[in-house]
């Protein structure tokens, strides 16, 4: 009786120690935390992990009543996450964060004002002295485009251009009030904003075309959908 006590105590060292034992029961049944990265990734039909990325297919920047504006629409992948931060990219300083953001909307393009009217009353890249409009502003950095991150968890980014002005919808100010800032002058040595105008519209609101730098991403007509670069986590 005694030798089989002694053989039974021996086997159970020999699984506790190989990992077979009680203990090493209780730490499989231990739940596996999420992914870092938030992402719930599934598997296909042969069992491979599906990607975990963010599709941009809509990213058009549009002047809607003298108000440039940024419209999109994203698609994430392998994770239920319903809200995204947009961020243009500031090379120089803070970026303008808009955070929980539905994952299709439109967001105000950064140095944009609107006024009691519901109609522009300041653009990036311009600013009032004495009652006349005059170019340069701490909000240069977005004009004539600028880098803008989408992120759900994982993210993706692109460069997109500054919506011109139209005869019916207004980027900037009115030529009436602009003063032609001198040679030293930031953004100096481009022409009025009317003189750059663009008949894209004939309702009040216009598209204007994306002006897309990032590798790898490509332009399908103004104010086109993009397919943008995704990254994978």
């Amino acid at each position: 009786m005694r030798a089989f006590i002694r053989v039974c105590a021996v086997a159970g060292l020999v699984l506790a120690a190989t990992g077979l034992g009680p203990a090493a029961t209780a730490a499989t049944q231990q739940p596996v935390p999420p992914p870092a990265d938030g992402c719930t990734r599934g598997v296909d039909d042969y069992g491979a992990e599906l990607p975990c990325e963010v599709d941009v297919t809509i990213l058009t920047p549009v002047c809607d009543n003298d108000v440039p504006k940024l419209r999109y629409a994203v698609t994430p992948v392998g994770t239920d996450r319903t809200s995204v931060t947009i961020a243009f990219v500031n090379p120089g300083g803070d970026d303008v964060v808009y955070a929980d953001q539905p994952l299709t909307g439109t967001v105000l393009w950064p140095g944009a004002v609107v006024g009691a009217d519901g109609k522009g009353a300041d653009w990036p890249g311009w600013r009032l002295e004495g009652g006349t409009w005059v170019e340069g502003d701490e909000f240069d950095w977005v004009r004539p485009s600028v880098e803008v991150t989408f992120q759900v968890n994982p993210g993706a980014s692109a460069v997109v251009g500054y919506p011109p002005s139209s005869p019916v919808c207004l980027t900037g100010p009115e030529r009436s009030d602009v003063l032609v800032a001198g040679p030293d002058a930031p953004g100096a040595g481009a022409a009025p904003v009317a003189e750059r105008a663009e008949v894209l519209s004939a309702t009040g609101s216009s598209a204007g075309p994306l002006a897309l730098i990032a590798s790898g991403l490509v332009l399908a007509g103004v104010g086109g959908v993009l397919a943008a670069r995704r990254r994978r986590a």
